[in-house]
């Protein structure tokens, strides 16, 4: 790992093991962009990959020279109307209303290990060696506004991470309107765009589409990271794969309005920015305050798009998820929402404990319905104090009575929403995010509290700490359902209206920030009607998320395999839940619901005292078997095999660390009948093992299942036997491979 300033040539090269990203300071004192990929040599001189030429209808910074023109120049970070015709990455309205910003080159420094970012979530050290960071401050002399570019290089892999900070030493407020945490232009623009993208119940859906000239983008103007549009994308080649090929992964460590575009102009040059959504978004900055940008991840692979994954998984299981639970095993739980919804008393909820203890669960959570008024979704949100017609003994009694079954207890809350039926809106009714003189629109029946405010953040705080101070509350839910309208604060002035959206999300990290620090050992999973804000933002903060509502062991397939793109399997929440699915009425059998949910936190979603006795003995080797495995299972080396939008069946299959242990996980959609035999070509095995596949009890080296393939062939290959068991639709099968000693 290094990062090198050459004098002579003006050139700063970064690089490790893996890649490099080279820039060079320009003529006119800006930063322009040379090179990124692949590790190449370091040598005193770059900056001929700096290539100028003069062209018809271009904009020249000099007189007498025609070939200096910014339309045509790779940069770091371009400002519109100085010559360059593109999407800049900043916009600043000045006191004159010029929008025209010039940023040079004032110094550099060079730190070891990587600074926090105030207020935000990011990727971290644990120790100087473990990444460097170049910090280059660039000036506008006019309006003495500063922006230092914050590049953190990683010792190991192709990880590379970006951020802007903004200054204002001039002596005038200004109103930044853009500010990209990431411009990167590329040469040329022969890749694949791949996205995430769905709704609620079918969330991280793969999108592909070749690149071309104009505008690719993907955003969220909601408030929130949306189910719609994950902040993640990939450029690939086309030739490209799970297995090999060159690979860029950017993913956007944000839980707020974003934007990630790809811009490819006339003359083969892809510009990717990704940052804060600049639309409905203006920041005044007075003097002498600063301004931080969200952090942007950027992975580099020539190991295809498993390899990529594999980075991102490692990087935010050990360097962005943090503190207790960063590197411990999930508790096993019962969910009982789906169970009972808000039909429940006490007694209810301790019979549903009593069956999930019985069958080996280690977390039992009460979900929504236990506060306030709120035997509906109509009401009750924001009284966060126990119902005492269904919780008699209060949470701290509901609590006890669960730790003396055996198990942990969790609670489910959503801090962020209050109803109009509430003492709190009843109290506070200002507290809602809302515009004067306009109508309130609502989501299920509920408000948006404005975070933007420190009281009404050190409100539901207070709240939630005496809750969580009195019960023995070992695992926190934390919701969110619906999305940001009317976005106004009547706390802000009419001229900083433009930063409410931001602000609302700096007091939900806060919120998270403070609880953390107060109960250090508490799990917290986010969840946003599923999968709303699963984001790398939120993994700051809670380690797993639940990626979607939709809990439908088919359609998961689809979700997780999505999702795996960028997202560890320890953050994965998947629970087994009852049929038919209460989202897709779908039968799904009770082995293929597991066998999906594996592949996650794991746990159940529904009232195990309804399961017949043979499930019941089913569900118990599940648990079992999650308890043998999900060390494996939740902290392996994931790949992708098969993919569920290309065909009937998907695959995949995760590997120790010593490379001893692997399980795939097989499934088919559809049955069929006079198949043709089936084999998978393994990944990740050492080719001199030799392993013994538990379920088909064969014994095969680790080159042969890699090159030659497993078999997965069964009975729908021909005609099935008489004494043979029949597969079904929404078959699937687990597969064990052990080395043998």
């Amino acid at each position: 790992m290094s990062i090198v300033y050459h004098e002579d040539s003006k050139t700063f090269h970064l690089y490790n093991d893996s890649i490099s990203y080279i820039m060079v300071l320009m003529r006119n004192g800006q930063l322009g962009q040379l090179y990124y990929g692949k590790k190449i040599r370091d040598k005193e001189d770059f900056s001929y990959l700096l290539e100028t030429a003069g062209r018809p209808m271009t904009s020249y910074l000099y007189e007498q020279d025609r070939t200096f023109s910014l339309e045509h120049i790779k940069q770091e970070f371009p400002v519109y109307g100085t010559t360059d015709y593109r999407h800049p990455a900043v916009e600043i309205i000045q006191e004159n209303g010029s929008h025209i910003s010039e940023f040079c080159f004032e110094f550099f420094e060079i730190q070891n290990g990587k600074p926090k970012l105030e207020g935000l979530p990011a990727t971290y050290t644990e120790a100087e060696e473990e990444a460097q960071t170049l910090i280059v401050t660039l000036k506008d002399q006019v309006t003495g506004i500063c922006v230092k570019l914050f590049y953190s290089i990683f010792a190991t892999g192709g990880i590379l991470t970006r951020s802007v900070q903004f200054l204002n030493l001039g002596t005038s407020p200004v109103y930044i309107t853009k500010a990209m945490s990431l411009n990167l232009d590329l040469p040329d623009y022969d890749y694949d765009w791949i996205q995430l993208s769905g709704a609620w119940a079918r969330e991280r859906h793969i999108k592909i589409r070749h690149l071309e000239q104009g505008i690719q983008a993907i955003d969220s103007m909601r408030g929130n990271s949306s189910h719609n549009h994950n902040p993640f994308i990939v450029l690939k080649r086309p030739t490209a794969d799970e297995r090999q090929g060159e690979v860029i992964g950017i993913s956007l460590v944000y839980s707020g309005n974003f934007l990630i575009q790809a811009e490819v102009d006339t003359y083969g040059v892809t510009r990717l920015q990704a940052g804060i959504n600049p639309a409905r978004f203006c920041w005044k900055l007075e003097n002498g305050e600063s301004f931080q940008t969200p952090e942007v991840v950027m992975v580099y692979s020539e190991q295809g798009l498993n390899g990529m994954s594999q980075t991102f998984h490692k990087l935010y299981q050990k360097r962005l998820a943090r503190g207790y639970w960063r590197d411990r095993e999930r508790p096993i739980l019962n969910n009982n929402w789906e169970a009972t919804y808000f039909n429940f008393t006490e007694e209810k909820l301790i019979k549903i404990a009593q069956k999930a203890k019985e069958c080996g669960v280690e977390l039992f959570v009460l979900d929504d319905g236990w506060f306030g008024e709120r035997s509906s979704d109509h009401a009750g949100l924001g009284d966060w104090v126990a119902n005492p017609k269904r919780l008699p003994n209060g949470i701290e009694g509901l609590a006890e009575k669960i730790e003396n079954l055996g198990m942990q207890f969790g609670l489910w809350f959503e801090p962020e929403m209050v109803n109009k039926d509430s003492d709190l809106y009843r109290e506070h009714p200002d507290w809602v995010i809302q515009t004067p003189e306009r109508s309130m629109s609502h989501g299920r029946y509920q408000y948006v509290l404005d975070f933007s405010r420190k009281e009404v953040v050190d409100f539901v705080y207070h709240s939630m700490e005496k809750i969580l101070s009195c019960g023995k509350i070992s695992y926190i839910k934390w919701d969110m359902n619906r999305s940001i309208t009317e976005c106004y604060s009547t706390a802000l002035p009419a001229d900083r209206q433009g930063e409410v959206f931001h602000r609302y999300i700096l007091g939900v990290y806060d919120l998270y920030e403070r609880l953390i620090n107060r109960f250090p050992t508490i799990l917290f999973e986010s969840c946003a009607s599923g999968g709303g804000r699963l984001d790398p933002g939120m993994l700051y903060y809670a380690p797993q998320g639940w990626v979607s509502d939709n809990s439908d062991g088919i359609s998961r397939l689809k979700i997780q395999y999505g999702t795996s793109l960028c997202y560890p399997i320890s953050s994965i929440g998947s629970h087994v839940s009852a049929i038919p699915n209460h989202q897709v009425y779908r039968n799904t059998p009770l082995h293929t619901r597991a066998n999906v949910a594996y592949f996650g936190t794991f746990g159940y979603e529904l009232d195990l005292n309804k399961l017949s006795l043979e499930e019941i003995e089913e569900v118990k080797q599940q648990i079992q078997f999650m308890k043998n495995y999900r060390g494996l299972l939740q902290y392996g080396t994931f790949y992708r095999l098969k993919s569920p939008f290309e065909g009937n069946e998907t695959i995949w299959t995760v590997v120790s660390d010593d490379k001893k242990t692997a399980i795939v996980g097989w499934y088919r959609v559809l049955n069929g009948v006079n198949m043709p035999y089936t084999r998978v070509k393994l990944e990740g095995l050492c080719s001199d093992f030799l392993y013994r596949n538990l379920v088909n009890n064969t014994i095969h080296y680790g080159d042969e299942l890699m090159n030659l393939g497993m078999i997965t062939s069964d009975v729908t290959a021909g005609e099935v036997p008489s004494n043979a068991k029949p597969c079904t639709d929404f078959e699937s099968r687990l597969y064990i491979l052990q080395a043998v000693e």
